[in-house]
């Protein structure tokens, strides 16, 4: 087994381990009714989005592929709408919120709100040029950004991988451990694998990882 070929293996393993950690839905101390109404006309609501980008009510007690929110025009509708919580109620332990219409949609996360979980190819109806898209949330042919691969950011602490999200949502997007897995074999490491990637191989072509995009963004993130 080669070196490189081990720190792959050992990096995927970490990723998938911590997927397993946070699999633990963490729990807060935090009042609330769903569809309580604090003041006339208005209902709030409160959900939480795990690390592979599902969506659920955050009181439900199972968290798992049959209770979170699958309908995809729900999904972008919620999604557009996700900014960060300026509303002045529960901002500590709710940090974002999508307003629509007279409901207040209180929204927590393992990490970050926008995950990212399909790569996909999609034709340019103005160009007629197939471009490289990032769908998320699980509806990513309503939700998605360009992807750009020189903006891949492995953190090497905890195996998470991380790519440029819309900026009313916090400019900063979680990869799916799935796709992370997958992208790890493209990653060199030039500079020393402890740290992190400094290339990576996508569509035979090498690109510089940009990381400077995620360190200003990071300062701004609410997690």
């Amino acid at each position: 087994m080669n070196r490189l070929f081990a720190f792959n293996h050992s990096r995927a393993l970490a990723i998938e381990i911590n997927s397993l950690y946070s699999r633990i839905p963490k729990r807060y101390c935090v009042k609330y009714v769903q569809g309580q109404s604090p003041e006339s006309r208005v209902r709030e609501y409160f959900y939480y989005i795990d690390h592979q980008g599902m969506l659920f009510l955050d009181d439900a007690r199972m968290k798992n592929f049959t209770s979170c929110f699958k309908d995809k025009k729900f999904l972008a509708f919620f999604f557009k709408r996700l900014k960060k919580n300026d509303t002045g109620r529960y901002v500590g332990d709710f940090p974002y919120v999508s307003l629509c219409g007279p409901e207040r949609n209180f929204v927590r996360c393992d990490d970050l709100p926008i995950v990212f979980t399909k790569i996909f190819k999609k034709e340019d109806s103005k160009t007629s040029k197939t471009e490289n898209w990032f769908g998320y949330a699980y509806a990513e042919e309503l939700l998605m950004v360009p992807f750009q691969p020189d903006k891949i950011y492995m953190d090497v602490q905890s195996g998470r991988v991380y790519h440029p999200a819309p900026e009313k949502a916090g400019g900063i997007g979680l990869v799916r451990s799935k796709i992370a897995i997958e992208l790890s074999p493209l990653f060199s490491f030039e500079k020393g694998e402890e740290y992190g990637p400094t290339h990576i191989i996508w569509e035979d072509k090498k690109y510089t990882l940009d990381h400077k995009w995620y360190k200003n963004e990071e300062l701004q993130a609410v997690r």
